[in-house]
């Protein structure tokens, strides 16, 4: 195979494992910012102050760029962020449900910022935990081992496959780290030997997560227990990219899940104080309405009052689709570009339902994050969430208090009822609801509400109605309204094989001096993702800066 000539198709598949494991040459960074001169004449801007903005522009005010982040909200974070309930009595989590910063890109980024050793991380009882109508399990921490252990107890013909496909998710990580801790940023014909050093990355390049399972295992219900975290992706498995669920999950299973103490928006505040203290400014309840161009380059952008602020370069952390359809003028945007962008869609959304409870859970209720999935097909499960089968489509129960002692106060306890939802369901009140006429949107609101607690009632916490002292729900629409995401998306543009990796929009698009940092680019949604993208970002910018300085 490796002696023939390798087709473009073929080196673009090759590329796309490339570009998935890039890992972050700091020695590289710190050369290319001492090579420009005199960073006052280089202002840059950011829009929106979630965790890819706070990122790249933390970077830019430490390497002495003159950096100003535009956020329309009141505190930064967009979906990594919380919100309090009864007068502070109960404290909301908008996103997180556990993530990964050990041994990893994210960790080494926030490490640089001098932010890691802030946060406050407790270590979860296990990554998260399975329930179907036939059988519960959980996922355990640092310990693959058990889990084959776990599943081939279920199903003891498939023994043998479930521990290969276990071997290979986590060989498959292996090779990304040695890849990313031989590799620089630049990509060049060199990549041409990955079929040879990197074989694993090499051979799922191309598959899906439904394709690489069957090879391992035939049982429908073994299958569909190998691919269980699909919706933490946002795609089933005959629509995910194989590779990429093997390097998150096989980080998972590696290095274990944390929660934030002190909330997502801890990780939030204190990137947006190393940006401060390092120089930036934060301009919030503030909108960006339009990105300028002079002589074909970004020179700023116009607010929400008419005012303008000059830029040499953009960093935009918020909905792809609003920049190049509404912030950029129609004739800055490439034709092949747009084409692009059509073929690119918005990630699922959530439902969510949070609840403050007058009872402890903690010793009561095993589990910290239950996945409530059909036994066999998450096809199903998918579709009834994008349809909004609110009734019977995947959903999960997480118990916060669970991750660790104290998660609230004496006496109560914290829950977050999750539904993975399409938008088509609440597009039908999007005029209504964007004009404050909201009587109808309410009302299915609550419905869904309360479909969602008799169900995590039934399956998961018996006697919860009877509990409840706070409830607040959001929608697609809450997102879209707080985030600016089109559609209520949760992950940028969905992570389809068409539309992953080196396919990815990047995070320099063809407009000069405009950077994308946000889950919309390479490498996509979650903690992760966002933090290597918001690096990504910034190292583009420093590129582009030392081609046009004058």
């Amino acid at each position: 195979m490796f002696g023939k000539k390798i087709s473009r198709r073929q080196f673009l598949g090759l590329s796309a494992v490339a570009a998935a494991s890039m890992t972050i040459d700091w020695n590289k960074l710190e050369a290319i910012a001492g090579k420009i001169r005199d960073k006052r004449r280089f202002p840059a801007l950011v829009i929106g102050a979630g965790l890819g903005g706070l990122c790249c522009g933390a970077f830019l005010a430490r390497a002495g760029f003159p950096t100003v982040i535009v956020e329309q909200n009141t505190t930064p974070g967009g979906y990594a962020t919380s919100f309090q309930r009864a007068g502070g009595k109960f404290d909301f989590e908008v996103s997180l449900h556990g993530t990964t910063v050990e041994n990893n890109e994210a960790a080494r980024i926030l490490e640089k910022l001098g932010v890691l050793d802030k946060l406050r991380l407790a270590e979860l009882p296990e990554i998260f935990r399975v329930k179907t109508p036939s059988w519960e399990y959980p996922v355990p921490q640092k310990d693959p081992e058990k889990l084959i252990e776990i599943l081939s107890s279920r199903f003891p013909s498939e023994t043998v496959g479930i521990a290969g496909y276990i071997h290979e998710m986590l060989a498959i990580e292996e090779e990304v780290d040695r890849y990313n801790r031989k590799k620089s940023q630049r990509r060049t014909t060199a990549d041409l030997l990955v079929p040879l050093q990197f074989p694993r990355m090499w051979r799922i390049r191309n598959k899906t997560l439904e394709e690489h399972i069957a090879q391992f295992v035939a049982d429908p219900e073994c299958q569909a227990a190998l691919g269980s975290l699909w919706a933490y992706y946002g795609l089933p498995p005959s629509k995910l990219s194989a590779f990429y669920y093997a390097i998150a999950t096989g980080g998972y299973l590696k290095n274990g899940s944390c929660y934030i103490k002190d909330r997502s928006s801890a990780l939030s505040d204190l990137l947006a104080g190393a940006f401060v203290q390092a120089g930036g400014t934060i301009r919030y309840g503030a909108r960006v309405e339009k990105i300028g161009l002079r002589d074909g380059r970004v020179s700023g952008v116009t607010l929400g009052n008419g005012k303008p602020l000059a830029a040499r370069a953009v960093a935009a952390n918020c909905g792809a689709p609003a920049i190049f359809d509404k912030m950029l003028p129609a004739e800055a945007v490439p034709e092949k570009f747009r084409r692009k962008l059509a073929k690119c869609h918005p990630s699922i959304s959530t439902f969510i339902v949070w609840l403050g409870l007058n009872e402890e859970l903690r010793g009561k209720i095993d589990g910290c994050s239950y996945h409530m999935q059909r036994a066999d097909s998450h096809e199903r499960d998918y579709q009834d969430c994008i349809d909004g089968r609110v009734d019977r489509g995947y959903y999960s129960v997480t118990i916060y208090d669970n991750a660790y002692e104290g998660y609230s106060g004496p006496g109560l306890s914290t829950v977050m009822v999750l539904f993975a939802c399409g938008y088509g369901p609440w597009k039908k009140f999007e005029q209504d609801y964007w004009r404050g006429e909201k009587t109808a949107y309410y009302e299915q609101k609550k419905r869904w509400t309360d479909i969602l607690i008799r169900r995590a009632e039934k399956d998961v916490i018996p006697g919860l109605s009877g509990m409840i002292e706070v409830v607040e729900a959001a929608t697609p629409l809450t997102n879209w309204r707080y985030t600016g995401n089109a559609d209520g998306a949760i992950y940028g543009f969905e992570q389809s094989m068409e539309n992953s990796f080196v396919r990815r929009i990047s995070e320099d698009p063809p407009v000069k001096g405009l950077f994308l940092a946000s889950a919309w680019a390479n490498p996509g949604g979650g903690f992760t993702g966002v933090l290597q993208g918001g690096a990504w970002a910034f190292l583009s910018m420093l590129q582009y800066y030392e081609r046009y300085q004058i």
